[in-house]
């Protein structure tokens, strides 16, 4: 095999090659072009959207079940409170977050932060309990400013603030759109009385129907949250949510 050559430079060439590196090296020191975010001493400013830890409010949570049932990971559990009523558990070993559960939560009860680097010492750790995610974890914080992604036509730079950007996002809660439950063919009610049982709010209830001489389901427009767990439950599917 012929051995590839090796280049020769002539004194001119190696000039030129040392002046353009020690030019390049002048550059970095006055005007650094590094993208690379300096972590932990800063952190990268995250949109107030972030999926990041999640935080619930208790006062906003109307039992409906929706996070458990919409989360595709299956890391959602109702537990039944002193009062009663039931609140989620989180276990962020099977989280993947994608936030089906804040965006579905027609009471607002869940809400999203900017935490995204909570460190456990096992997997038995990862399940967050009620009571843990009312308030956000313990936060020790090394950073003294964030950094911002600018995209231009020709390049892209990296902005540099003083200062800490907040990790616990202040947007109002999504109010949903007002929902009620309706029965849509009683004439095929079983009277199982299921859709009683589950409703949290007590919007369900039963009469004597003196014509007929037969029980029918009543459902309070007022007292009803839309939460629409007695639709999911109700074995003859006869019941919807519409537009209050």
């Amino acid at each position: 095999m012929k051995k590839i050559a090796t280049p020769e430079y002539d004194l001119k060439d190696k000039l030129k090659a040392h002046a353009t590196a020690l030019a390049t090296a002048a550059k970095e020191v006055v005007a650094p072009l590094s993208i690379t975010t300096q972590y932990p001493r800063e952190r990268r400013k995250w949109p107030d959207c972030f999926r990041g830890y999640i935080l619930f409010d208790p006062e906003r949570c109307i039992s409906c079940f929706e996070c458990s049932f919409v989360c595709p990971a299956n890391a959602i559990w109702m537990k039944e409170a002193k009062s009663g009523r039931y609140y989620p558990t989180l276990d962020y070993g099977k989280c993947i977050f994608c936030h089906f559960c804040v965006d579905s939560c027609p009471g607002g009860a869940l809400r999203t932060t900017k935490i995204h680097d909570v460190s456990y010492t096992n997997m038995d750790e990862m399940f967050t309990d009620t009571e843990e995610m009312i308030e956000p974890p313990e936060i020790i914080r090394e950073d003294e400013g964030y950094v911002e992604y600018e995209i231009s036509r020709d390049d892209l730079t990296l902005k540099r603030t003083k200062g800490q950007d907040n990790l616990i996002v202040d947007v109002a809660p999504s109010q949903g759109v007002p929902m009620v439950s309706v029965c849509v063919d009683s004439g095929s009610c079983i009277a199982c009385k299921i859709c009683e049982k589950v409703c949290e709010s007590g919007a369900v209830s039963w009469a004597l129907d003196d014509v007929k001489n037969v029980i029918r389901m009543e459902i309070d427009s007022e007292t009803c949250t839309g939460c629409g767990l007695c639709v999911k439950e109700c074995s003859m599917q006869i019941l919807r949510l519409v537009r209050k």
